[in-house]
């Protein structure tokens, strides 16, 4: 398989996964257990078309995807990646990412990062993820790994502040 090929398979199935956390989004909003919004990307349109197509360029580095409040008033941010490998690198997040995940996490909003590998979903504190060779032995995790983590899902949503185990986002976890 060509890499220009991969690329777009890959780009494509982020996309849809971002999809499902958007729509989580709306459900959450409806029950009116939290207000979480996509982070727009930092770009700006060079030049517009007769059709409606532009180019445009990136202007800064992308900072974390998901922010918002929870019920209650807590604040979250988080970070949505998504692999269809069998295991997923710390290093998938960007340094700004890290940055602001970190400067975030230390003015007290809950931090996380939300994944999928292949088809399950999992949201994890940012401090664990930030801590995996201390937890795991290595830089990276799979499925078997994280099962503590996995959220419910259904064709639409990633519920990620709903465990599978019952557990929720809302109440407070220990990383």
């Amino acid at each position: 398989m060509n890499r220009s090929y991969q690329s777009r398979v890959n780009n494509a199935q982020g996309q849809l996964f971002e999809g499902r956390i958007l729509a989580a989004c709306e459900y959450y909003c409806m029950k009116n257990r939290a207000d979480i919004h996509k982070t727009p990307e930092p770009f700006r349109c060079l030049k517009k078309d007769t059709r409606g197509r532009f180019t445009g360029q990136f202007v800064s580095k992308a900072q974390p995807d998901f922010c918002g409040t929870l019920m209650g008033g807590a604040s979250i941010v988080f970070e949505a990646k998504y692999t269809s490998n069998n295991r997923i690198k710390k290093d998938a997040l960007s340094d700004k990412q890290v940055e602001v995940l970190e400067l975030s996490s230390r003015m007290g909003a809950d931090t996380f990062v939300c994944f999928g590998i292949q088809d399950q979903t999992f949201m994890m504190p940012y401090e664990k993820w930030r801590d995996m060779k201390k937890y795991y032995g290595r830089c990276y995790v799979t499925q078997a790994d994280v099962q503590q983590h996995r959220v419910k899902e259904d064709l639409n949503c990633a519920l990620f502040l709903d465990y599978r185990n019952g557990g929720s986002i809302l109440l407070k976890e220990s990383a």
